[in-house]
């Protein structure tokens, strides 16, 4: 039994050694493997000229045209596609009578051309009008009337009631009025403004001062009416004094002033239409205007006379005298001299 363990042990022993020196020897061959480069196969092609190549010589293309007749190609029929290869969509619906009516509509309507040619427009540059002083003007006269009207609405009320003659306390009022000297000057100072501007207007219109400029003409127009009646005011009164008619020529002044007075409101409208009207619209406007004032000349003749006679022995040819010395001939007189200087200044 001894001998048996002892070569058991011998062969265990043996065989521990193989299996040692083997993995010694793998692992030295896969160190050297992982140490040495690896190289890459180049499995690229060189081309190499062929030299045995026959040059052939260059000929000119007269030469070839000559010798060989071109060829005509034919245009071979086009294939045929198959109706499989054609892509089928889906079915176009057809249109709808309702939208066939609407275009019908459109095509006959008898106010719109939306089939139609385009038509040309010529653009025109746009002038300046240079009426912004005029408007800011004409503003600030409404503004002063107003404001007037706000502080002294007793006495417009009062004034637009003689005026118009609505009542029988016709005296009463009258010395109401004249015991409020500021109200009566602020509207005799807007009487002056608007017939000096509708004057101006007129000028302008008729082209009497041409090339003047329109603050300078509207200067001289208010100067002018506060010139007739300053004028006016002084001659009646010593009429009244020279003569001993002084409640006569105070009755007829309070008359005149209160004419005056209602002609510059009125006449603010129309001022303000004329400022920027036109020529076809202005024409109609400058009539209108005219038949108004006329009117009022009228309406105060009528209502000065029956005082007037009440207070002195007139006839109604010394009154028509008196209204031509008086009132139509220094207007006229005015106008003479007026043309003239313009005349000799331009």
């Amino acid at each position: 039994m001894f001998p048996v363990k002892k070569l058991l042990l011998l062969g265990f022993c043996c065989l521990l050694m193989a299996v040692s020196l083997a993995q010694s020897g793998q692992d030295t061959l896969s160190r050297e493997q992982r140490d040495t480069p690896r190289v890459k196969k180049d499995t690229t092609t060189k081309i190499t000229p062929d030299t045995s190549l026959v040059k052939v010589p260059v000929v000119p293309a007269d030469t070839v045209q000559a010798t060989n007749p071109p060829v005509i190609q034919q245009n071979k029929p086009e294939e045929a596609i198959p109706e499989a290869s054609v892509l089928k969509g889906p079915p176009i619906p057809a249109p709808r009578p309702s939208v066939q009516g609407f275009e019908k509509a459109l095509l006959n309507h008898p106010y719109f051309n939306f089939y139609g040619k385009g038509v040309l427009i010529t653009e025109q540059l746009k002038k300046a009008s240079h009426d912004e002083g005029m408007f800011y003007f004409l503003l600030c006269m409404l503004f002063y009337f107003g404001l007037f009207r706000i502080i002294f609405i007793k006495y417009l009320d009062n004034l637009n009631t003689l005026f118009f003659r609505v009542t029988m306390r016709q005296n009463q009022i009258r010395e109401q009025l004249l015991q409020s000297p500021l109200p009566s000057l602020f509207l005799n100072i807007l009487f002056v403004v608007s017939t000096g501007l509708f004057l101006s207007f007129m000028a302008d219109y008729y082209n009497i001062v041409p090339g003047m400029n329109r603050w300078l003409l509207l200067l001289y127009c208010c100067l002018l009416v506060t010139a007739v009646y300053m004028g006016k005011f002084i001659l009646l009164k010593m009429v009244g004094w020279m003569f001993n008619i002084r409640v006569a020529t105070d009755t007829y002044i309070f008359i005149v002033f209160l004419v005056n007075k209602m002609m510059g409101i009125y006449l603010l409208p129309a001022l303000l239409l004329m400022a920027f009207s036109k020529p076809p619209f202005l024409t109609v406007l400058i009539t209108l205007t005219y038949v108004f004032i006329l009117i009022l000349f009228i309406y105060r003749f009528i209502i000065a006379y029956r005082p007037i006679r009440n207070e002195i022995k007139l006839t109604r040819f010394h009154f028509f005298i008196y209204l031509c010395a008086f009132e139509i001939a220094p207007l006229l007189l005015i106008y003479k001299v007026l043309l003239i200087f313009v005349e000799r200044s331009y």
